[in-house]
């Protein structure tokens, strides 16, 4: 019964499970499904420490990003010669020649 409430299992569904009713269930069982999900939590909390502390650098990193607010970022400075800042320049192009369509014959 703890080990459904810990998994997410419904109420309704748990009390099927057992084949007894949502009040049955709740008058009965109400302490393991307050503590179920915090029982699973701790659980994998607990392994998840431990494979990081093992040096598994996937654990590391999730637990540092969820728990130590850790965050990846990209940046990209882009630069002018030598470190100066851009310089933008707008260049106008005049064409000459009449598009095909423009032209009389």
């Amino acid at each position: 019964m703890l080990a459904l409430a810990g998994f997410g299992t419904r109420h309704e569904d748990i009390a099927t499970y057992l084949g007894v009713t949502r009040p049955t269930l709740r008058k009965h069982y109400k302490e393991e499904l307050a503590t179920g999900s915090i029982k699973a939590n701790s659980a994998v909390a607990k392994t998840l420490y431990k494979l990081a502390i093992d040096g598994d650098s996937r654990s590391c990193m999730f637990w540092l990003k969820t728990r130590a607010g850790w965050r990846e970022t990209d940046r990209h400075e882009i630069t002018g010669a030598e470190g100066a800042p851009l310089i933008p320049v707008i260049q106008v192009v005049f064409d000459d020649e009449p598009d095909e369509e423009e032209s009389t014959d």
